[in-house]
């Protein structure tokens, strides 16, 4: 008995030793500045010995009070650090709880008598399928995130487009696509605060996860906090172009065990202006000169939006997050005023008649799109997403057209009213799957729905009476269905990496005028294959190569058959005709010496859609309408070198030739078009003072004379310069820009081909200078977002004009 009471009681203090050395421990303490005063927010970090890797964190309270709870006896690092001040490490050997009492963070002392380089620049990566620009902590962040886009290598952001070289990109942030109209896109990228990007990715050839029609991809990596705690900003500048602009903003961060909050908002107030001088040559039937329009254009657009976005991820648990992000934008107000005095001379430039032809457009519009997405990690680290995405999006025009021609009693005028309404919604499931230590599988499901309503009525003022004009009249309904899947397999063994990927979609739209009593039908199955190999010849070399196919479809505007009149000459057509357009994508190329970087692509596209200005030498009528080219082909060599001059001067340049050529059949006439050209940029950035407080940089972009959409675009010159200061222990930046500094940014374009002879010449006002401020305040610690969500058929949206 004593025996067997003495084991229960052996078993019993063994059991009681066990959990005494096996409770939870804390470490605690208070963080104070060189006053003794609490520094709130400062983030507090720790790490197993001989390991770097962040284990757990936290950020201190508003006494600078912290403490990490639930930890085991072993030895840790444990980190504080706070914006302006030296980072405070220290090697701890927990036993039990420990209370480090109060740390003294050592202020960073802002010294401008000395100069350095030290600052972190811009640096590039090149993969197989993707240049990665990285600019975190960079002065380029300074500015609006469409500024880092004209600084970042390859991308030229033109009036109303983002291009990758010659091929329009899909703009995506962190992995989900844009979904917003032209115009909307360009004016969310310019009022919204680049501070939060770590990267930009321009990617040539798209994985087979994304969306078939994203051909080339700009994909914008943006941070989150890291650790719990907040962190906010505003933000507000000033731009001095041909008018002033106003924008200001502000920004959020919350961050906790359980929750991830980012809240961003935007407002802008702005008049843009728009000169343009066109030159248009009637022609008889043996196409020699019979008349000469020439029009001098006044373009002015004011407008009032406001931006909010939003960023919510809930941790479930470890292996489950529900997230929501939002985007959403409001214009209140909208005006467009267009002002046309057009004078018309023989083919002898003998003054004919002239006629003036002004067109005032008020719009109203907003646009939201939503996001919920569950995602669920397994314990072998595959993972499993849903996605379900909903966009509404309303559009409302009033526009009034008066053309006044002298010594005609009979003047033109009336009074045009457009709606369109788009419903969106999709769902996607994903599902990554690790297969083991070098390699990865990856497959996928989609399914998307778009249905538009829009209608269109003219009313002619005649004697003062508005009446309506059936002719232009018109109600289209667009119903569009996509269902998509695809594999995607990687494999790195040896030195070789490989990534084969294939993407299947069936689409069926139906496009209906009521009151043409027409119906267009398109149903097709298409198959979207993608491939890329790369091999580490030696150290410092290395060859790859790459294969995609990707689609264009007709935006919803495109097949509606309206007819949208600037003025009685100068008409906007749609093409219910239009069919889809594919483009074969090959690149080889080489990285060497570490600097330096070699690739020559090919480009095939069957059917480009292009957006042509087709002149009637009869009517004398200048309708804009898509059409489908028959070929174009675009290939080209491009050269690169990426080298620091010193520990933070940064050299990146490049230069590209290429051939683009275009082919399209008018009826029986054949039209074809070759021209060779030069893209060419280099950047400089540079950081100088002993605090890495003062950063420049200075961007130089050429693209030579080359041929888009069967018009001839003559030189441009892009250049920017930037420099951007911080006082205030970092807190605060102050920021100058320039845009367009030698006055070479403006476009001109030639149309000559068989019947066709114009000329265009347009100052879009992108010469300005902007000056603004930022604050910042609360934690500061960042990461990469890595979510992703993408939905694609928002980009297809077009305002009627």
């Amino acid at each position: 008995m004593i025996v067997r009471l003495r084991y229960y009681l052996s078993v019993f203090f063994f059991m009681l030793c066990l959990t005494v050395f096996a409770q939870d421990f804390s470490i605690s303490g208070k963080v104070v500045d060189g006053n003794g005063s609490p520094i709130e927010f400062a983030n507090v970090i720790i790490s197993a010995e001989n390991e770097e890797a962040f284990f757990k964190g936290t950020s201190t309270d508003e006494k600078g009070i912290f403490k990490l709870e639930v930890l085991t006896s072993t030895t840790y690092f444990i980190r504080i650090s706070f914006i302006g001040y030296e980072e405070f490490e220290q090697k701890v050997v927990l036993s039990g709880n420990l209370d480090l009492r109060t740390i003294q963070l050592k202020e960073i002392p802002e010294s401008l008598s000395e100069v350095t380089v030290i600052a972190k620049k811009p640096t590039t990566t090149r993969k197989p399928d993707r240049l990665i620009f990285n600019v975190e902590n960079t002065a380029l962040i300074e500015g609006s995130t469409l500024s880092v886009l004209k600084s970042t290598p390859g991308v030229i952001v033109s009036d109303g487009s983002i291009n990758i070289k010659s091929a329009p990109a899909a703009v995506y942030i962190n992995n989900r696509r844009v979904q917003l109209t032209s115009d909307e896109l360009m004016q969310l990228l310019e009022n919204s605060p680049a501070n939060s990007i770590k990267s930009i990715e321009v990617i040539t050839n798209p994985p087979a996860s994304y969306d078939a029609d994203s051909g080339s991809v700009i994909n914008i990596i943006m941070s989150k906090n890291l650790i719990t705690g907040y962190r906010g900003s505003i933000q507000t500048n000033y731009t001095q172009g041909v008018f002033p602009r106003y924008n200001a903003a502000t920004s959020h961060y919350f961050k906790n065990d359980k929750v991830n909050l980012n809240v961003n908002y935007s407002y802008t107030n702005q008049k843009i202006n728009k000169d343009q001088d066109d030159t248009v040559n009637f022609l008889d039937n043996s196409n020699e000169i019979e008349e000469i329009w020439q029009s001098n254009v006044n373009r002015n657009r004011w407008s009032e939006t406001h931006n909010l976005n939003l960023n919510f991820d809930y941790y479930i648990d470890d292996n489950n997050t529900l997230s929501l992000t939002s985007t959403g934008l409001y214009t209140p107000y909208f005006k467009y005023q267009i002002r046309n005095k057009t004078n018309i001379a023989d083919e002898n430039q003998n003054f004919l008649s002239s006629f003036t032809a002004n067109n005032l457009s008020r719009d109203n519009k907003y646009n939201i799109g939503t996001n919920l997405i569950y995602k669920h990690d397994f314990e072998n680290k595959a993972s499993l997403s849903f996605n379900a995405h909903y966009t509404i999006y309303d559009y409302e025009r009033d526009q009034n057209v008066f053309q006044d021609e002298p010594g005609v009693i009979n003047d033109s005028e009336f009074k045009t009213l457009a709606n369109l309404n788009t419903n969106i919604i999709s769902g996607k499931v994903d599902y990554s799957w690790p297969v083991d230590e070098t390699s990865n599988f990856d497959m996928g499901l989609k399914y998307s729905n778009v249905k538009t309503d829009s209608d269109i009525t003219r009313l002619d003022i005649i004697d003062g009476a508005e009446v309506l004009n059936t002719d232009n009249t018109d109600v289209f309904k667009y119903d569009e269905n996509v269902f998509a899947a695809y594999t995607n397999y990687s494999k790195t063994w040896d030195k070789w990496d490989l990534n084969l990927g294939l993407r299947v979609e069936q689409t069926n739209i139906e496009g209906e005028s009521l009151t043409l009593s027409e119906t267009n039908t398109q149903d097709y199955l298409n198959w979207f294959p993608n491939a890329s190999l790369s091999h580490q010849i030696s150290e410092g070399v290395s060859l790859y190569g790459s294969y995609k196919r990707s689609i264009t479809r007709p935006s919803y505007t495109d097949l509606n058959p309206f007819t949208f009149f600037l003025n009685e000459n100068m008409v906007i057509l749609g093409n219910p005709n239009l069919v889809p357009s594919y483009r074969d994508h090959y690149k080889i190329g080489t990285n060497f010496m570490e600097h330096f970087t070699v690739e020559a692509y090919y480009m095939n596209y069957d059917g480009d859609i292009v957006e042509l200005p087709r002149q009637n030498n009869q009517t004398n009528i200048v309708a804009i309408t898509p059409t489908n080219l028959d070929k174009k082909v675009d290939y080209g060599f491009d050269f690169a070198f990426d080298y620091y001059l010193t520990d933070n001067w940064n050299i990146y340049a490049v230069t590209s030739f290429f051939n683009i050529t275009e082919e399209s059949k008018f009826d029986d006439d054949f039209v074809k078009l070759i021209q060779w050209s030069n893209y060419s940029e280099l950047s400089n950035n540079v950081s100088l003072l002993k605090d890495n407080s003062l950063d420049m940089s200075l961007s130089l972009v050429w693209v030579g004379k080359s041929v888009l959409d069967l018009v001839t675009v003559e030189d441009r010159l892009f250049s920017s310069f930037s420099v951007t200061k911080t006082f205030f222990n970092k807190k605060m930046n102050v920021f100058l820009s320039v845009e367009d500094i030698f006055n070479f940014q403006n476009e001109d374009y030639r149309i000559k081909y068989l019947n066709q002879s114009s000329r265009r010449y347009t100052d879009v006002d992108n010469r300005f200078i902007k000056f603004g401020l930022r604050y910042k305040f609360g934690n500061t610690k960042l990461n990469t977002n890595e979510r992703s969500t993408d939905v694609e058929e928002r980009e297809r949206l077009k305002d009627l004009n």
